[in-house]
């Protein structure tokens, strides 16, 4: 009985035409991945920031490793069942106890991609929570509480003494807050939170976070292009969580100048930032009695504001 060897010639060139073709469909994958669709982006909203291209490049990246990685990994493993599969019962196949140039590979070259991971998910880390090439024109103060937004504009208008006031609008359980935003301006939120937490997101900013009683959170953002955003909050924070919803509203300066300028005509202004006040709370329409008249007074802040100007900085 004889024992039949596989041919090394043969194992060679199939190993060349598999590694080519393993190559070429990496390449068409490279070659597909574009910014236009959805499917393009890989499943994510088209971005309306520059910090959001960052974190857009980061994802398309992450997916286009992973997925020449897998192609390389399965291909080497299909490889292996057919070239080395058993061609008949008295066939004994060339035994390997060892190969260390291809262990060495195979421990290093993992190490290698973390690092890279890692290079380049702080790098946009730091692009999009405060990049330090890039100056904070606006700062806005954001701040949840149960169940509606706050939006805080701290000294953007001049009061009547000539000194900077900051101004607010103030959502209700039953009118959904507007976030105006510069457009090719980079704005830094502060995220602050009275009560528990919530979570601030617009999807088209590519990014969502935490906000956290006693936590300072913060980023920052540079709209590139004008139009009307939805954001809502994406932390279950109570019974009355569907209510959090918001707008955001990207404009020129001019009209942004004349937004924050009605706010302190209406007389929306503080010396500080402040919180929502307790028709955030309420449905319009639900109380009755003295409760319900004072809630839309707060509401309209022609009534007693001690709640509305609890500060949140």
């Amino acid at each position: 009985m004889g024992l039949q060897l596989p041919e090394r010639s043969a194992v060679k060139r199939l190993r060349r035409v598999s590694l080519a073709a393993l190559l070429g469909l990496t390449f068409v994958l490279l070659a597909g991945c574009g910014s236009e669709t959805q499917g393009e982006r890989l499943g994510m909203p088209d971005p309306v920031t520059v910090e959001g291209e960052a974190t857009l490049d980061l994802w398309q990246g992450a997916w286009i490793a992973a997925l020449a990685t897998g192609v390389v990994v399965w291909g080497l493993i299909f490889y292996a069942v057919w070239k080395f599969r058993r061609r008949s019962d008295d066939e004994v196949p060339i035994q390997t106890r060892y190969n260390l140039p291809l262990e060495i590979f195979y421990t290093i070259f993992p190490i290698i991609m973390v690092i890279v991971f890692f290079d380049h998910t702080i790098s946009t880390q730091n692009t999009v929570l405060n990049d330090p090439d890039v100056p904070v024109e606006n700062t806005q103060y954001i701040v949840g509480q149960q169940w509606q937004w706050t939006f805080n504009y701290p000294d953007e208008v001049e009061g009547d003494d000539g000194e900077m006031v900051n101004v607010y609008e103030v959502g209700t359980g039953a009118r959904i807050p507007t976030l105006h935003l510069p457009v090719d301006e980079t704005t830094r939120f502060e995220l602050r939170s009275p009560d528990v937490i919530h979570d601030f997101g617009v999807p088209g900013f590519l990014i969502k976070m935490d906000v956290m009683p006693g936590q300072e959170n913060h980023y920052q953002v540079t709209p590139k292009t004008e139009g009307t955003y939805a954001g809502k909050c994406y932390e279950l924070c109570g019974v009355y969580h569907s209510r959090m919803i918001f707008n955001v509203k990207v404009e020129s300066r001019e009209d942004y100048e004349a937004y924050l300028q009605s706010l302190y005509d209406a007389g929306n202004f503080s010396e500080q930032p402040i919180c929502g006040g307790d028709d955030a709370r309420t449905q319009a329409g639900l109380e009755e009695g003295e409760e319900a008249e004072s809630a839309s007074e707060v509401a309209n802040g022609s009534g007693d504001e001690s709640d509305d100007e609890e500060i949140c900085a």
